[in-house]
């Protein structure tokens, strides 16, 4: 009985761990990742993000359609905090909390900051929920990118937030609002 017992308890401390390994999330096949735009003054925009890979396949106008809207990385909602008002893409970015999605086409993208948080990726808040849409530039890498990657260029008072990803680069300028 007591062996019964013993075995019964070992299995389940072997299952708890591979659960535990399971939720994991930088075991996740798209683990997550963190850009920063930190200004001059010290102050900051933090985007986490899961980062997937592009494996071999088509992402853009394939895995990613264009035209319609795209959580931005996998897994949770790529999100924005802010501990100063930005000015993004010409649009006022009080400080605090967003979820942020993007709409990419061949030619241009659209940056979608929506005031709604909390979502699990591909659940969209809708229009009504948008703090702002920001078109964002288009150009190309000049090497494939085989990990999805948001990153910040600094520039004194402010960033340019890059989305890389396949050979696509999407970019949009964040100034500290004065």
């Amino acid at each position: 009985m007591n062996k019964r017992i013993a075995l019964v308890t070992v299995a389940i401390f072997a299952l708890s761990l591979l659960v535990c390994a399971q939720d994991d999330p930088s075991k996740r096949p798209s683990p997550p990742a963190k850009a920063e735009c930190k200004l001059a003054s010290g102050k900051t925009a933090t985007v986490n993000y899961s980062s997937p890979r592009a494996k071999g396949r088509k992402i853009f106008g394939g895995l990613v359609p264009f035209g319609k809207v795209w959580r931005t990385g996998a897994n949770e909602a790529t999100s924005l905090t802010t501990d100063t008002a930005f000015t993004v893409g010409g649009k006022d970015v009080p400080a605090g909390s967003y979820t942020l999605f993007t709409v990419p086409n061949a030619d241009k993208w659209a940056l979608v900051i929506s005031k709604k948080t909390g979502e699990w990726g591909t659940d969209y808040p809708g229009e009504g929920e948008d703090l702002a849409r920001v078109d964002m530039k288009v150009s190309k890498t000049a090497a494939p990118v085989e990990n999805f990657t948001i990153a910040f260029d600094s520039k004194g008072t402010s960033c340019t937030m890059n989305i890389d990803w396949e050979s696509t680069r999407a970019s949009v300028d964040f100034s500290e609002k004065k």
